[in-house]
């Protein structure tokens, strides 16, 4: 819905300001938290991306997406939104979704040291036919033969419903690697838990950010 007005713009911080809804200082509308991105003003003037929602000082807020982020920045959105001349970095954009895809890889060490994470392809097949497996990574360069090869082992367990098993596989062996804390990481596989439930929030809302523009719609 629409603000009626503008000072909502200004938040008077992440513990004092009640509420689940915040104003979108681009489109001017009212929107659930989590549908939005926290900014503040660093100790230099400088933007900074609150992601995490905990940063002290009042801050503002941004829809969730790529585009409405560098759109904000565009048209200067945040200067008005602090009532303040602000230094604000041209990839601002670039930066989010820097952050975003550390939190989702760092999401995945925790899934590991939780115990909730099978690696590597025999563990991973193995999982599928004795875990609850909620989600399947590949490395971004992964063999066709072996992502194909999983995806058949996740028909065999879970039938018709194996088309809603979530599959990732955007990022690198590299990265992987680094992220599970051990080389040459091509297939993954998170197993339920609240962990895993962690991961695939945060990967859905970095997906969301890359994929959908200021307004909802697709790219």
């Amino acid at each position: 819905m629409l603000a009626r007005n503008d000072d909502a713009a200004l938040d008077a911080g992440p513990r004092r300001a009640p509420g689940s809804e915040r104003l979108c200082i681009l489109t001017r509308e009212v929107r659930p938290v989590a549908d939005l991105i926290r900014f503040v003003a660093g100790p230099d003037g400088e933007v900074v991306p609150d992601l995490k929602r905990r940063l002290p000082g009042r801050g503002v807020w941004v829809t969730a997406t790529r585009a409405a982020v560098a759109e904000a920045v565009k048209r200067r959105a945040f200067g008005r939104g602090f009532k303040a001349e602000m230094r604000v970095a041209p990839n601002l954009a670039d930066i989010v979704e820097r952050l975003l895809e550390q939190s989702v890889l760092d999401a995945l060490g925790i899934a590991r040291k939780g115990g909730r994470a099978a690696l590597g392809f025999v563990q991973v097949e193995r999982a599928l036919g004795r875990e609850p497996v909620v989600a399947l990574l590949h490395a971004a360069e992964a063999g066709h033969e072996g992502v194909r090869k999983l995806a058949g082992a996740a028909r065999n367990r879970r039938g018709e419903n194996a088309g809603d098993l979530p599959v990732v596989d955007r990022f690198t062996g590299a990265q992987l690697d680094l992220a599970f804390g051990r080389p040459n990481v091509v297939h993954a596989a998170l197993l339920a838990g609240s962990a895993s439930d962690g991961f695939l929030a945060r990967y859905r809302s970095l997906e969301r950010f890359r994929a959908i523009g200021p307004g909802g719609q697709e790219c």
